[in-house]
Protein backbone atom coordinates (compact mmCIF):
# COMPACT_ATOMS: atom_id res chain seq x y z
CA UNK A 1 0.00 0.00 0.00
CA UNK A 2 0.81 3.49 -0.90
CA UNK A 3 1.01 6.00 2.35
CA UNK A 4 -1.36 8.70 1.34
CA UNK A 5 0.76 11.04 3.29
CA UNK A 6 4.45 10.57 1.97
CA UNK A 7 4.42 8.39 -0.77
CA UNK A 8 6.57 5.42 0.79
CA UNK A 9 5.56 2.04 -0.54
CA UNK A 10 4.41 0.00 2.11
CA UNK A 11 4.09 -4.62 2.14
CA UNK A 12 0.19 -5.23 2.18
CA UNK A 13 -1.39 -5.56 5.57
CA UNK A 14 1.32 -2.76 7.28
CA UNK A 15 -0.53 -0.84 9.81
CA UNK A 16 1.12 2.43 10.09
CA UNK A 17 3.86 3.23 7.07
CA UNK A 18 7.33 2.39 7.51
CA UNK A 19 8.47 5.79 6.70
CA UNK A 20 6.52 8.39 8.35
CA UNK A 21 4.61 6.37 10.86
CA UNK A 22 1.37 7.87 9.84
CA UNK A 23 -1.88 5.09 10.29
CA UNK A 24 -2.71 2.96 7.60
CA UNK A 25 -5.16 0.75 8.29
CA UNK A 26 -8.54 3.32 7.60
CA UNK A 27 -7.49 3.00 4.25
CA UNK A 28 -7.15 -0.68 4.19
CA UNK A 29 -11.42 -0.96 5.11
CA UNK A 30 -13.26 -1.58 2.08
CA UNK A 31 -15.74 0.71 0.33
CA UNK A 32 -19.23 0.22 -0.98
CA UNK A 33 -19.56 0.06 -4.79
CA UNK A 34 -23.29 0.35 -4.91
CA UNK A 35 -26.29 1.04 -2.61
CA UNK A 36 -26.63 -2.42 -1.92
CA UNK A 37 -23.37 -2.48 -0.37
CA UNK A 38 -23.92 0.62 1.38
CA UNK A 39 -26.61 -0.72 3.00
CA UNK A 40 -24.78 -3.56 4.07
CA UNK A 41 -21.89 -2.41 5.49
CA UNK A 42 -23.53 0.64 7.68
CA UNK A 43 -27.18 -0.35 8.12
CA UNK A 44 -27.97 -1.45 12.03
CA UNK A 45 -30.37 -4.39 12.65
CA UNK A 46 -32.88 -2.00 14.30
CA UNK A 47 -33.66 -0.56 10.68
CA UNK A 48 -34.69 -4.06 9.12
CA UNK A 49 -38.68 -4.82 10.29
CA UNK A 50 -38.27 -6.03 13.59
CA UNK A 51 -41.52 -8.86 15.00
CA UNK A 52 -41.46 -9.68 18.40
CA UNK A 53 -39.98 -12.41 18.90
CA UNK A 54 -42.20 -15.90 20.07
CA UNK A 55 -40.26 -16.83 23.30
CA UNK A 56 -41.49 -20.26 25.53
CA UNK A 57 -40.35 -21.01 28.78
CA UNK A 58 -37.49 -23.47 29.74
CA UNK A 59 -39.82 -25.44 31.71
CA UNK A 60 -41.62 -26.46 28.45
CA UNK A 61 -41.85 -29.75 26.76
CA UNK A 62 -41.01 -30.34 23.41
CA UNK A 63 -44.88 -30.83 22.40
CA UNK A 64 -45.22 -27.66 24.05
CA UNK A 65 -42.92 -26.16 21.39
CA UNK A 66 -44.20 -27.83 18.29
CA UNK A 67 -47.70 -26.85 19.47
CA UNK A 68 -46.20 -23.13 19.93
CA UNK A 69 -44.33 -23.55 16.23
CA UNK A 70 -47.37 -24.70 14.84
CA UNK A 71 -49.59 -22.19 15.82
CA UNK A 72 -47.49 -18.95 15.25
CA UNK A 73 -45.81 -20.33 11.85
CA UNK A 74 -42.07 -19.57 12.56
CA UNK A 75 -38.89 -22.04 12.54
CA UNK A 76 -37.63 -21.60 15.67
CA UNK A 77 -38.49 -20.29 18.84
CA UNK A 78 -36.42 -18.28 22.10
CA UNK A 79 -36.38 -20.09 25.08
CA UNK A 80 -35.79 -17.91 28.11
CA UNK A 81 -35.74 -18.26 31.62
CA UNK A 82 -37.94 -16.84 34.40
CA UNK A 83 -36.13 -13.26 34.06
CA UNK A 84 -37.21 -13.30 30.56
CA UNK A 85 -33.20 -13.46 29.54
CA UNK A 86 -32.25 -16.09 26.44
CA UNK A 87 -31.21 -19.16 27.82
CA UNK A 88 -31.97 -20.63 24.31
CA UNK A 89 -32.98 -21.50 20.98
CA UNK A 90 -35.31 -24.35 19.38
CA UNK A 91 -35.61 -25.23 15.31
CA UNK A 92 -36.81 -27.00 13.37
CA UNK A 93 -33.62 -28.48 12.41
CA UNK A 94 -33.38 -29.54 15.71
CA UNK A 95 -36.31 -30.93 16.05
CA UNK A 96 -35.47 -33.16 12.82
CA UNK A 97 -31.66 -33.35 13.52
CA UNK A 98 -32.01 -34.62 17.43
CA UNK A 99 -35.29 -35.50 18.21
CA UNK A 100 -37.38 -37.24 15.51
CA UNK A 101 -36.54 -40.59 14.74
CA UNK A 102 -33.73 -40.33 17.71
CA UNK A 103 -35.87 -40.45 21.05
CA UNK A 104 -39.29 -42.26 21.24
CA UNK A 105 -42.10 -40.60 23.32
CA UNK A 106 -40.51 -37.33 23.11
CA UNK A 107 -43.71 -34.92 23.35
CA UNK A 108 -43.54 -34.76 27.41
CA UNK A 109 -39.53 -34.10 27.24
CA UNK A 110 -38.01 -30.98 28.29
CA UNK A 111 -37.01 -28.51 25.28
CA UNK A 112 -33.81 -27.84 27.46
CA UNK A 113 -32.56 -31.09 26.54
CA UNK A 114 -32.79 -30.49 22.25
CA UNK A 115 -32.47 -26.71 22.29
CA UNK A 116 -28.90 -25.24 21.16
CA UNK A 117 -27.79 -23.33 24.29
CA UNK A 118 -26.23 -20.01 24.25
CA UNK A 119 -27.11 -19.27 20.91
CA UNK A 120 -24.87 -16.60 18.74
CA UNK A 121 -26.83 -13.79 19.21
CA UNK A 122 -26.83 -10.05 17.68
CA UNK A 123 -27.52 -6.76 19.17
CA UNK A 124 -30.07 -4.24 17.54
CA UNK A 125 -26.72 -1.90 16.94
CA UNK A 126 -24.72 -4.24 15.10
CA UNK A 127 -24.65 -4.17 11.51
CA UNK A 128 -26.49 -5.87 8.44
CA UNK A 129 -23.45 -7.19 7.08
CA UNK A 130 -22.03 -8.86 10.79
CA UNK A 131 -25.72 -10.87 10.67
CA UNK A 132 -25.19 -12.03 6.96
CA UNK A 133 -21.11 -13.47 8.44
CA UNK A 134 -22.57 -15.11 11.60
CA UNK A 135 -25.02 -16.64 9.60
CA UNK A 136 -23.17 -17.71 6.84
CA UNK A 137 -20.55 -19.28 8.82
CA UNK A 138 -22.01 -20.86 11.73
CA UNK A 139 -25.03 -21.79 9.18
CA UNK A 140 -27.75 -20.52 11.47
CA UNK A 141 -30.70 -19.72 9.54
CA UNK A 142 -32.09 -17.76 12.96
CA UNK A 143 -30.31 -15.66 14.96
CA UNK A 144 -31.45 -13.80 18.23
CA UNK A 145 -31.80 -10.18 18.36
CA UNK A 146 -30.89 -8.95 22.10
CA UNK A 147 -30.94 -5.75 24.11
CA UNK A 148 -29.91 -5.93 27.65
CA UNK A 149 -29.95 -9.78 27.55
CA UNK A 150 -33.25 -10.22 26.52
CA UNK A 151 -34.80 -11.20 23.10
CA UNK A 152 -36.32 -8.10 21.15
CA UNK A 153 -36.51 -9.83 17.93
CA UNK A 154 -35.21 -12.84 15.66
CA UNK A 155 -33.47 -12.52 12.11
CA UNK A 156 -34.45 -15.80 9.91
CA UNK A 157 -32.63 -15.91 6.52
CA UNK A 158 -35.92 -14.97 4.93
CA UNK A 159 -35.55 -11.79 6.60
CA UNK A 160 -32.14 -11.19 5.22
CA UNK A 161 -33.68 -12.18 1.96
CA UNK A 162 -36.51 -10.08 1.28
CA UNK A 163 -34.43 -7.16 2.96
CA UNK A 164 -31.66 -7.44 0.00
CA UNK A 165 -34.60 -8.08 -2.46
CA UNK A 166 -35.79 -4.72 -1.67
CA UNK A 167 -32.56 -3.18 -1.78
CA UNK A 168 -31.70 -4.65 -5.53
CA UNK A 169 -35.12 -3.41 -6.47
CA UNK A 170 -34.56 -0.02 -5.26
CA UNK A 171 -31.21 0.30 -6.33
Amino acid sequence: MICPSCGHKNLPGDDVCRHCKQPLTAFDLPQPENPVEQSLMFDQVKTLKQNAPVTIGQAATIGDAMEMMQSTNVGAILVVDDAGRLVGIFSERDLLKRVVGNVADFQKLPITQFMTPRPECVATTDTLNFVLQKMDAGGYRHVPVLENGKPVSIISARDMLRFLTRLCREA
